[in-house]
């Protein structure tokens, strides 16, 4: 009978050459690699000493052709530039690297189509899970995924439909920056917001709920653009507002690049913050803290959004079902001097 041949690794050295330098089999060496846990301690030393004298290099496609596991997830989201997303990357890195994942990165540009596409490319790379933005995909998306059986964890909101899903109220936090200015003492709010993908629109859908029930909604005093966000379009929009309703006293900003753009005008233009005129912004990005007046804003978790949202994924892809399916990380109004 021929024998089976052996996988090598890129430097040609196999973990049976290994184990033959430690006196032990080749699937004890395996083990000392990938499940360390199952041999002691003297002797995963002793094989990670071989490991580095003889130049050994696990071979990633064989591992994964044994496990039946790429050790890959696609991560899909709509931004590689917006603050709030490198955070959130940053966390999801933070807990996939030590457990031996690398992260497949698809960048969306806010739109559904493009995210389905992505979705069906990556899929010939065999991803293990899959981390996404949002959850206004199609019905055609989770059909793909569970054809495949493909586990998929979904960031920044909260749902109730069964999906397992990380982050917080985007409609409650609006809600809460709301009734903030309200109490305050403010009476004409307004709201500014830009790139109008779902986690804004939910936002907005607080700020009206807020002022609804105190009995100050005004629909003029909302101002809309598809555009994405910059502080030159803050600085525009607050302008505008005022030109328009010049009784405006407060404005919501859907996010920090439009409140400290409408900051900056207001300054230009000679109105007093928060005396004239309040202002609020969304996700407490690191200049808030630092703007004049400090910036009144909502604390978003994004970092821990991330975290979470990849340890939910391994356990998933382990087989370790989480009885819990939505994770409310929660949220928190940043009062400052702008407000």
């Amino acid at each position: 009978m021929s024998r089976k041949p052996r996988l090598r690794s890129g430097s040609g050295v196999t973990m049976h050459d290994v184990g033959l330098a430690v006196g032990v089999s080749a699937i004890t060496v395996s083990r000392a690699l990938y499940s360390p846990e199952r041999v002691s301690d003297t002797l995963r030393t002793k094989i990670l000493e071989a490991v580095d004298r003889l130049g050994y290099v696990p071979n990633r496609s064989a591992r994964a052709l044994a496990s039946a596991r790429s050790q890959t997830v696609l991560v899909l989201i709509p931004s590689l530039t917006n603050t709030v997303f490198i955070d959130t990357l940053a966390g999801i890195e933070d807990v996939l690297r030590p457990a031996g994942y690398q992260m497949l990165i698809g960048n969306t540009h806010y739109s559904a189509g493009e995210e389905m596409q992505l979705l069906r490319a990556y899929l010939e790379h065999q991803p293990d899970g899959v981390l996404v933005t949002g959850l206004s995909q199609p019905p055609e998306f989770a059909q793909t995924l569970e054809r495949q059986g493909i586990p998929a964890v979904y960031m920044m909101d909260l749902t109730a439909d069964g999906r397992c899903c990380v982050g917080f109220s985007q409609e409650d936090a609006g809600e809460a920056i709301t009734r903030h200015l309200l109490e305050r003492g403010r009476r004409r709010i307004a709201f500014m917001g830009a790139q109008l993908d779902e986690r804004v629109l939910k936002r907005l859908d607080g700020y009206r709920k807020a002022l609804r029930a105190a009995g100050r909604y005004d629909a003029a005093l909302e101002d809309l653009d598809p555009a994405p966000s910059t502080m030159q379009m803050g600085a525009d929009a607050l302008t505008r507002l005022l030109q328009a309703h010049p009784d405006c006293d407060a404005v919501f900003c859907c996010n920090d690049d439009l409140a400290i753009g409408a900051l900056a005008a207001c300054q230009r233009l000679g109105l007093a913050v928060p005396q004239r005129m309040a202002i609020a912004g969304f996700n407490d990005l690191q200049p808030a803290g630092w703007v004049t007046p400090p910036l009144t804003t909502v604390a978003t978790p994004r970092y821990r959004i991330g975290t979470e949202a990849a340890r939910l994924l391994l356990a998933s892809i382990a087989g370790e079902a989480d009885a819990v399916t939505c994770h409310d990380l929660g949220f928190t109004v940043m009062p400052r001097a702008s407000s």
